[in-house]
């Protein structure tokens, strides 16, 4: 199977689950944020061989932006352009914090500047962020602002707070999942 047939079978499987999704059917939204994320975990390994601890909270932040974005979606057009679309600015975003502008280059030559959609209202999203970041213990919530809103490295968070880095890295980690846990929840 050629790789524009293996996608199209992606897309045309997702399409529907997230159409479904966005008018309400939440076993239809998490089956295709479980497709999405099956779908990102391959695409950001490539991506990031030589940082592969940071594929499963890159794939989780993803997973936020969309729910706190899927207001943007617009179904004219693949709902898989528009997850790749966001998940390549959680990328740049990664290299940004972590100084990795020569990879920067290589891994955005493919993208497809049509397929790219306007950015959201970023007051409705910092609202949703905040409030949906006000249900974690205080501990995960200063970790995730540290490092994945102001882009601090994690030793820089450590530092920061006196918390280890270990202890930062758990707490993004758990703070991510249980965000992750309660967007599916608060899903509208």
């Amino acid at each position: 199977m050629t790789d524009d047939a293996v996608h199209n079978d992606f897309e045309s499987g997702l399409k529907p689950l997230w159409l479904r999704a966005q008018a309400g059917d939440e076993a239809a939204y998490r089956d295709a944020l479980a497709r999405i994320a099956t779908r990102l975990r391959g695409y950001l390994r490539r991506r990031l061989q030589s940082l592969p601890d940071d594929v499963e909270d890159l794939v989780q932040e993803t997973l936020l932006a969309l729910h706190l974005q899927r207001g943007t979606y617009d179904p004219t057009i693949p709902v898989s352009a528009w997850v790749l679309a966001i998940a390549r600015h959680k990328l740049v975003d990664l290299w940004r914090r972590r100084g990795r502008r020569d990879d920067l280059h290589d891994a955005l030559d493919d993208v497809d500047e049509a397929a790219l959609i306007a950015a959201p209202d970023e007051g409705e999203a910092r609202r949703d962020l905040d409030r949906l970041l006000q249900q974690l213990p205080a501990a995960q919530r200063r970790a995730i602002l540290l490092t994945k809103v102001e882009g601090l490295s994690v030793d820089e968070a450590s530092q920061r707070t006196g918390a280890s880095a270990s202890a930062i890295k758990v707490q993004v980690h758990r703070g991510l999942k249980r965000l992750a846990q309660l967007v599916k929840t608060q899903r509208p």
